[in-house]
């Protein structure tokens, strides 16, 4: 029998329940023993559900083809014989919450994707680098759920991860002011150019919530345990601007910075290239072994070339420059489904399992 923890993927057909598919062919820790979607799609085998609507680039991994999907809202179905759920549903966000919690309370940890818990008080939103302390919420959130084991976690939303890892390296200098914009790809709507031709060659200056996300999660990230509850940070102070624009993988931010300290431009990559985290010290399987890398050329980070650093699990900083308004402002990019989804979810599963929350039933 094997070791391996047993996982459940929550929507597991669509473009996020794909990359979960991928990314756990062949994991060390874990592997997929369920798959669940709508009701719509129970009862076929994967392979059948799926069909054409295969979006990533490597084939359909073997061990799921034959799986039968199970109905995601048949909770006790799904999770009987799992260890933890894998969350990528797409229900509104009222049903999200209330079919996480449902799923937590049958003692089964859930790890989401989705947005609907971000803000929950005792649900820790983490990146595994920046804020893995944050995972002593999960006590607090327990006993209001009434559970032992069960319980839920989230991971931010991918725009923030092209720029806030760098505010993350920086804190001690006091970034109090940031201007970014994010330069996002259509992905992140769950699509690829096939299913949205009118994308090729245009770009769309509005992607609903996201800016809101943008400039409130890092500050959740940023903040600290109080009575049971995450307190966000109050600084810095961030203004976004979100545009979708036709690339296929990678969003790509623009920043400018004030910081409190008078600091060097050598003093900012230094931290940024030695920044590193719990993942990196447990050497967790999904890790980046250099969390953060700084590039000198003046046309880096592009996606062509960077966007699949470390993985797609790295995240890449350049152009860092004093400016004439503000102090700095660089360029930053990451993988949006790699680091900004599905493998920042199984990165937190990997944390979570280090650190005692998730093991087996």
């Amino acid at each position: 029998m094997s070791e391996k923890l047993k996982v459940a993927v929550l929507g597991a057909t669509g473009m996020v329940g794909q990359r979960f598919i991928t990314i756990l062919e062949n994991h060390p820790w874990f592997e997929v023993a369920v798959v669940a979607a709508s009701p719509r799609s129970a009862g076929k085998t994967y392979e059948e559900s799926v069909g054409d609507r295969w979006k990533m680039e490597v084939p359909m991994p073997e061990a799921v083809k034959k799986l039968i999907i199970k109905d995601v809202t048949n909770v006790k179905e799904v999770t009987e014989g799992v260890d933890f759920v894998l969350s990528a549903v797409n229900m509104s966000k009222d049903e999200i919450k209330a079919i996480e919690e449902e799923y937590a309370k049958t003692e089964t940890p859930v790890v989401s994707n989705n947005s609907a818990h971000r803000w929950t008080p005792d649900v820790p939103m983490m990146v595994p680098e920046i804020n893995p302390e944050h995972a002593d919420v999960i006590e607090f959130q327990r006993k209001r759920l009434g559970t032992q084991r069960g319980f839920i976690a989230v991971k931010p939303n991918c725009s923030i991860q092209s720029y806030a890892p760098a505010l993350s390296a920086w804190r001690e200098f006091g970034p109090y002011e940031v201007v970014a914009t994010t330069y996002q790809a259509i992905s992140g709507a769950g699509k690829n150019f096939k299913e949205w031709p009118e994308m090729e060659g245009n770009i769309i200056p509005f992607i609903s919530g996201e800016e809101e996300k943008s400039e409130m999660e890092p500050l959740r990230i940023w903040g600290h345990i109080e009575n049971g509850v995450i307190v966000p940070a109050t600084s810095p102070l961030i203004t976004c601007q979100c545009i979708r624009v036709p690339v296929l993988y990678g969003h790509t931010a623009a920043a400018f910075v004030r910081f409190k300290k008078k600091v060097s431009k050598e003093e900012l990559i230094e931290k940024l290239v030695t920044f590193k985290g719990k993942p990196q010290e447990l050497q967790l399987p999904s890790a980046p072994k250099q969390f953060i890398q700084y590039l000198e050329d003046d046309n880096r980070p592009q996606i062509a070339l960077d966007v699949n650093y470390e993985g797609g699990m790295g995240i890449s900083i350049g152009r860092l420059r004093e400016d004439t308004l503000y102090d700095y402002k660089f360029v930053g990019l990451s993988h949006n489904t790699l680091r900004g989804a599905a493998g920042g979810a199984v990165e937190c599963a990997e944390l979570l399992k280090a650190l005692g929350y998730i093991n087996k039933k």
